[in-house]
């Protein structure tokens, strides 16, 4: 049974990023497990009277259980650090944490933002270097057959309906997973994050309210690294190739 294991910094990315790409792994009878780095307690709160980031910390973490029951994800930890804080964090630390779970759950296939962040965010930034970092330290304690795929993702279309713009994209992209039979779920999960509903409208309006035709029948990745070796990723001349983790 192939295992698939998502890094994010926050509750919503995995649904924003990658929310079909985990609904049709669970369809295929594939794993999913999701580390999510911060509770998101500096996140807005949406229609909800959170008065106290402790609070919002635990209202995103329900939020976030809610989603990844959507999507089938088949295990969910928490680390808890410190939401928009990653920059300052211990990396040694949150890399070792991240390569300590790769080593004991051994995925296939892991997952993260690009060196961009898609949108630049620092905790993204973050993010992707430690898990970068972690998948290689693994390797060291893994045999040659448990060594995992890292793909990048990236969400070329999160700016269409907003007028803000993300960085120039870090890495071309080299693949595309087809979600049309699961963009039903993606919008549930997207849902389940209630408090961030600016977050959401702004990205794809109108799935806070139920109307999922926003949502695009592909979700986009790089990969970066396979069978031990770091890959150097090129942009296809033919458009992007539907692709399977």
């Amino acid at each position: 049974m192939k295992k698939v294991m998502v890094v994010f910094p926050h509750p919503d990315d995995e649904s924003f990023a990658c929310g079909g790409t985990l609904a049709k792994c669970k369809a295929k009878g594939q794993e999913t497990r999701l580390l999510c780095i911060t509770s998101g307690c500096k996140g807005r709160s949406g229609p909800f009277a959170i008065e106290c980031r402790e609070k919002l910390a635990r209202h995103r973490e329900q939020e976030l259980a809610k989603a990844a029951e959507v999507l089938g994800i088949k295990r969910l930890d928490l680390l808890r650090y410190a939401d928009g804080s990653l920059q300052h964090a211990d990396l040694h630390e949150l890399t070792a944490k991240i390569r300590d779970a790769i080593v004991e759950w051994k995925p296939n296939v892991v997952i993260t933002f690009p060196p961009d962040g898609v949108t630049g965010h620092p905790d993204h930034i973050v993010t992707c270097k430690a898990t970068t970092l972690a998948v290689a330290q693994a390797e060291e304690q893994l045999a040659c057959g448990e060594y995992p795929d890292l793909y990048y993702v990236s969400i070329p279309h999160y700016y269409d309906h907003c007028p803000d713009r993300g960085p120039e994209p870090a890495v071309p992209i080299t693949g595309k997973v087809d979600i049309t039979d699961y963009r039903t779920q993606k919008g549930e999960a997207l849902r389940a994050h209630q408090s961030q509903v600016y977050s959401v409208n702004r990205a794809y309006p109108g799935v806070i309210d139920g109307d999922f035709s926003v949502i695009g029948c592909y979700e986009y990745y790089t990969l970066v690294r396979s069978a031990g070796q770091r890959i150097e990723p090129v942009r296809g001349t033919n458009g992007i190739p539907v692709m399977e983790l």
